[in-house]
């Protein structure tokens, strides 16, 4: 079996008095987590909740969210995460569109979900934090009884998260059981598998993939304790790891970035902090080398996407290439094929040289495995589209272009759609950015294509310098004519106070194409 819930219910009868959850000063063990699981199970059933039926989880990382999750789960339910960074406009496709019965979110959030209640199914509020008109606070929804684990198949649907949608509307994710729990353990090997006295930073949103299944499902399964944090701040995230000796940092690379461009960030004691990796994005490595030498610590990359559960490749604590995503995870399948769906021979090895034309070797990556997503939610177009079935296998389209070395590690250079095609040429973005990253006075950089009538495109830097920095923009395009192919540099540098994100650190490119 790979149901989720009853991989955790090992874990609780194995380890009843283990921590599971540490916040704000106070520990729980499995013991008591579980057993307000099954009342919040019990309280769902109470209201109505069917299995099958979809729970919006509108919440912040805070326990509630941990004990909701698994309890929707428990109940034989659908969870729908939510960004809570979102409002009423953003939250009403997400629920109507998933048909949620039921949203479990802050005090504060409530009103954004009373704006849109009337035109979706939703019939349950529970509010956390505090009271809120129309909604029943957390406490009070819990059942007195703890309702047993409700059956539910391997290939059940788990979790239906959306895509971001920085392309028309979000896209419901289809996560069985056996997706998440594949996916979970198979991460949890990366580094000797997790021991019940490792601590786990929970700062990445567990609204994504990446927080939910590498940080909070990992943990729980092999019998960790998770230490949410509500909202990122470097200074804080520090303080907890020295202050609970965090033995497990898993983040993006906009974290990291703003770790080593914190004032005394080299003061703090991160000696406890076994593993420490970098995903959701790619890692200049730049940054992973100045968090290296700041802490002596490892930073790892790996890569995965939502539609993968996500991790599909790693770097290994033994098996390590700086500037790639790893090797592929063991029980999955990687190829980089070209427009033809052929598939492209390996370079000898990766990272290549400035003299390698990337045009040559460069092609889309594509999955294949038992952590691939069934298919998005009631939209065949969209998964026609996402998939290429050859032989009996059925490979997932990435969208990603990247290239492969002949000793099996990939590198991903840009997502297809930020490639940037200038008379003629084409430039991936994250070649500039790597470059720009190297610069003393550059803290942050994003590269886009602008349009340009004459070139079709042109390249354009948005850069965000380090305190005291006075470098001219004329400076920064010099810079990169002298260590790129000149229609690679950028004819425009724009400096900025800081770079429009996502709440899992991504930089939105369409904000600063003015889309």
């Amino acid at each position: 079996m790979s149901n989720l819930v009853t991989a955790i219910e090992e874990t609780v009868g194995e380890h009843p008095d283990a921590t599971a959850l540490g916040y704000d000063g106070h520990e729980f063990t499995y013991e008591q987590f579980w057993g307000q699981t099954g009342q919040f199970a019990q309280a769902l059933a109470d209201a109505g909740v069917e299995p099958g039926d979809r729970v919006g989880l509108y919440l912040p990382n805070v326990p509630q969210y941990v004990t909701s999750f698994v309890g929707t789960l428990r109940a034989g339910g659908i969870v729908v995460p939510m960004n809570p960074q979102y409002r009423s406009r953003e939250i009403s496709h997400l629920l109507s569109d998933s048909g949620a019965k039921a949203v479990i979110t802050l005090a504060d959030l409530v009103p954004e979900v009373k704006k849109v209640q009337d035109d979706t199914e939703v019939d349950t509020v529970v509010s956390v934090g505090g009271p809120a008109e129309g909604a029943t606070e957390f406490d009070e929804f819990l059942a007195d009884e703890m309702l047993p684990v409700q059956d539910r198949e391997d290939d059940d649907v788990a979790v239906q998260p959306y895509t971001s949608g920085t392309t028309g509307q979000p896209k419901g994710v289809l996560l069985t059981h056996h997706n998440l729990t594949f996916d979970a353990r198979a991460s949890a090997k990366i580094h000797d598998g997790i021991e019940v006295d490792d601590k786990f930073l929970g700062v990445l949103p567990l609204f994504h993939i990446y927080g939910m299944t590498i940080t909070m499902i990992s943990t729980l399964f092999e019998g960790g304790s998770y230490w949410p944090m509500p909202e990122w701040d470097a200074e804080a995230a520090l303080e907890l790891i020295e202050g609970q000796g965090i033995t497990h940092v898993h983040g993006v690379p906009a974290m990291f970035n703003d770790v080593v461009n914190t004032p005394g960030a080299e003061d703090y004691d991160l000696s406890s902090v076994e593993f420490a990796n970098s995903g959701g994005d790619s890692l200049p490595i730049e940054v992973m080398e100045q968090f290296e030498s700041m802490y002596d610590v490892e930073l790892f990359e790996g890569y995965g996407l939502t539609e993968t559960s996500p991790v599909t490749h790693a770097n290994r604590p033994d098996d390590r290439r700086p500037g790639s995503i790893g090797k592929t995870l063991p029980g999955i399948e990687s190829m980089i094929v070209d427009h033809d769906f052929n598939e492209l021979p390996p370079v000898e090895e990766g990272p290549v040289d400035d003299e390698t034309e990337l045009d040559d070797v460069v092609g889309e990556l594509v999955i294949n495995g038992p952590n691939v997503m069934q298919g998005y939610y009631e939209l065949p177009e969209a998964n026609e589209e996402a998939f290429t079935e050859i032989d009996g296998r059925r490979w997932f389209h990435t969208g990603d272009l990247g290239y492969q070395d002949e000793d099996g590690f990939f590198y991903v250079v840009d997502r297809e759609k930020h490639m940037i095609v200038t008379g003629g040429y084409n430039v991936y973005p994250r070649e500039v950015e790597e470059l720009l990253f190297e610069h003393p006075d550059v803290a942050d950089a994003a590269i886009v294509g602008i349009p340009d009538e004459r070139r079709n495109e042109t390249v354009k830097a948005f850069i965000v310098l380090k305190p005291d920095a006075e470098v001219t923009e004329d400076e920064i395009q010099q810079y990169c004519l002298d260590n790129l192919a000149p229609y690679k540099h950028p004819r425009e540098v724009e400096f900025v106070d800081e770079l429009p994100r996502t709440s899992t650190g991504k930089v939105q490119k369409f904000e600063l194409r003015g889309e």
